[in-house]
């Protein structure tokens, strides 16, 4: 199931939806309504709980044709970011060609990590498809895209065994993890990377049904067309298993919290010269069986 959080109207509400064919998007909470009651944001709608979900899982699927009121075409409709996330938890360094590109150009160590290098983006910095990605000149000269894999959380997770850590995931999106390359602090990375809009998100969340491994899939990223990043999932370090077993052994991951799995190789700092995101610019990541997330860089 693709779920999307979407607007009629550019200005308009946002509505919890479901794309049901590849092109048409319906309005989840009123076209099951006087059957299945579905909370209006998709953040409680995974909170929820996998019966709410098999329940609608067979009410769409035994459904006929929607009627024009809740059904609408997927390209006349304005996307949002799929939620807000309590948490954002970054991966760096998790493909081995970016530790390398990254030890020359980003003074990061040369060697594997050992364990999952973490780091994390507050839910402010959470933009939707098109929304534009904030370049301030007096801040950063050196705005970096980074395209990757999110694993959204389905369930409450603490102490999660690699063996069970993909039963905790409700589904995958893609994350543009945005870093001001020159707003590094003494190696720490959160101001680099936690401002507003500096973490992308959408277009929609695919459930685990439809992305049965999601170590196969490729990831490319594209600045006005032209291709800066192609890589494949297959190729990260520490696999999502790890990551979840790693990460909830001392925190706890709730439902909508998102992980957002690293970045293969093809930054802007490793590029020769050195190239970054400019106000006009247009990023786009795409990752297979997923979509393409899109925005513009405005100059703020």
């Amino acid at each position: 199931m693709r779920f999307v959080t979407f607007s009629t109207t550019e200005q308009g509400p946002s509505i919890l939806g479901l794309v049901v064919d590849g092109s048409t998007v319906i309005d989840l909470c009123r076209a099951l309504a006087g059957s299945i009651t579905v909370p209006e944001r998709l953040i409680d709608y995974i909170a929820a709980g996998p019966a709410l979900h098999e329940s609608v899982r067979d009410a769409v699927a035994g459904a006929g044709a929607w009627p024009s009121d809740v059904a609408f075409p997927l390209a006349d409709v304005t996307l949002r970011a799929p939620l807000r996330p309590g948490k954002i938890v970054g991966v760096g360094l998790n493909y081995v060609e970016h530790v390398e590109e990254s030890s020359r150009t980003l003074d990061t160590a040369k060697e594997l990590p050992t364990r999952p290098v973490l780091f994390s983006k507050p839910g402010t910095a959470v933009v939707g498809p098109g929304e534009p990605i904030q370049h301030n000149g007096a801040m950063t000269q050196q705005l970096d895209w980074e395209c990757e894999l999110a694993v959204v959380m389905g369930q409450v997770a603490r102490n999660v065994p690699e063996a069970q850590a993909l039963d905790y995931v409700f589904g995958y999106s893609i994350v543009n993890d945005i870093s001001a390359r020159d707003q590094r602090r003494s190696g720490q990375w959160f101001f680099s990377k936690g401002q507003d809009s500096y973490a992308p998100f959408g277009p929609m969340i695919v459930t685990t049904d439809e992305i049965t491994d999601p170590h196969t899939l490729r990831l490319s990223l594209t600045v006005n067309g032209d291709q800066r990043q192609d890589g494949n999932s297959r190729h990260m370090l520490f696999k999502i298993p790890v990551l979840i077993a790693d990460i909830t052994s001392g925190v706890t991951l709730e439902p909508g919290d998102v992980i957002a799995t690293g970045s293969p190789q093809g930054v802007g700092a490793a590029m020769d010269p050195p190239t970054f995101l400019q106000p006009g610019d247009v990023v786009a990541c795409t990752i297979e069986g997923i979509g393409t997330l899109e925005n513009p860089v405005k100059a703020v």
